[in-house]
């Protein structure tokens, strides 16, 4: 499995050469790349846009994709492992891929017309274009169908009014994949609009205490004339947004896994090397019992998300699989990030080791794409057949 994690039961050797090598090449990527600077990207709050290209020419932006819109026709596997390692890095800089290819360029691929793909894809592939995704908005999170952003039809152009809310690239993004509700049918509809169309702002949203190396905004839409040209023609009601935050949450179940593997080898060096009372800490009885619950829990979640990931690869995953994923790999991350630095002490605290960043971001990644409870509701529903939502 994932370099660096434990591989109790020996699943590296059910990974095939070319998904081992999408993780050693965005592993290499995030130790290159990554670790040295994003320290000091999450203590100043920017986002590292410098390395967009880089991220762009590794193939991470839409990689399951078909070539012929700039992908690289990954499996779902070979995809969860290249998150998986981003978001060892930092979740900021897997957030980016996440939105990028998750929740923009599926959407446009799985909704849009063969055009607005040949339009768009190529270059947001590439990175000359980003994106970001306008679902939440202040009175709407977790029950999108009370969304009051609407679209009124205006000739062969529509006008978008509405506010969204806590939007991952929003202020460095040429163009947002926007739902809205049509005023005449309360149908939801979904539109790309593009940096630049008049009325349309994203103000960044300041004083975050987590996911500080990310750009997170607000999206304005003030009578935003959007033509007809940039709906989404296969997108009609909230099954198209909910289809691309399964993706989503898809991967970042892969990447809260990563983040968790990340804490538990941080821990185990430190706790190996620290010496106290004339022994390292990993001797003492209860820092090995931490440990080893962390190391049977990510063992754990690497069989699910192996299995899930094959189960997608034959269109056999079901919504419900991926709130459990999503469930459990960020409570373990969450957990796993707290663990860790309370074997590390005083040091935990420090920008130089990574838990406490990343226990930071986990308290973002830990509610958003569905909150903990709205997925613990959705697998109660599946396993009663009781509604627990009204």
């Amino acid at each position: 499995m994932p370099v660096g994690a434990p591989d109790f039961f020996e699943l590296d050797d059910q990974l095939s050469a070319v998904e081992k090598g999408v993780r050693s090449a965005a592993k290499s990527f995030v130790e290159k790349e990554v670790n040295p600077i994003i320290s000091d990207c999450y203590i100043e709050g920017k986002f590292p846009v410098d390395l967009i290209p880089k991220i762009a020419a590794k193939g991470f932006l839409g990689p399951t994709l078909p070539k012929k819109y700039g992908g690289m026709e990954l499996n779902h596997v070979a995809y969860g492992l290249m998150l998986h390692e981003l978001e060892a890095g930092d979740s900021g800089i897997r957030s980016f891929v996440s939105v990028q290819g998750a929740l923009c360029m599926y959407p446009i691929y799985r909704y849009g017309s063969e055009e607005q793909k040949m339009k768009w894809l190529p270059r947001m592939a590439k990175g000359e274009l980003v994106g970001c995704f306008g679902l939440t908005e202040p009175n709407a999170g977790s029950d999108p169908g009370r969304m009051s952003t609407t679209a009124t039809k205006k000739g062969d152009s529509w006008e978008i009014t509405g506010r969204k809310m806590w939007i991952t690239n929003g202020s460095i993004a040429d163009l947002a994949v926007v739902w809205a509700k049509d005023s005449s049918s309360g149908e939801v509809l979904g539109f790309v609009v593009e940096k630049g169309m008049p009325g349309f702002s994203a103000p960044e949203i300041e004083g975050k205490l987590s996911l500080r190396a990310s750009r997170t905004s607000e999206l304005v839409l003030d009578k935003v004339n959007v033509p007809d040209s940039n709906r989404l023609p296969e997108a009609k009601g909230l099954s198209g947004p909910l289809s691309c935050l399964n993706q989503a949450r898809f991967g970042i179940a892969w990447g809260t896994l990563g983040l968790a593997t990340d804490c538990y080898a941080e821990a185990l060096k430190y706790a190996q090397e620290r010496v106290q009372f004339d022994k390292p800490i990993a001797q003492f009885q209860l820092t090995q019992k931490k440990l080893v619950e962390l190391h049977t829990d990510i063992s754990l979640g690497q069989i699910m998300m192996l299995q899930f990931g094959r189960m997608k690869e034959k269109g056999n995953l079901r919504h419900q699989h991926v709130s459990m994923a999503k469930m459990f790999c960020c409570e373990l991350g969450l957990r796993a990030a707290r663990v860790a630095r309370s074997i590390l002490g005083g040091s935990g605290i420090l920008a130089d080791f990574h838990c406490m960043r990343h226990s930071q971001n986990m308290e973002s990644v830990f509610t958003y794409e569905g909150t903990h409870e709205v997925h613990e509701l959705i697998l109660g529903r599946e396993i009663t057949g009781l509604d627990g939502f009204s």
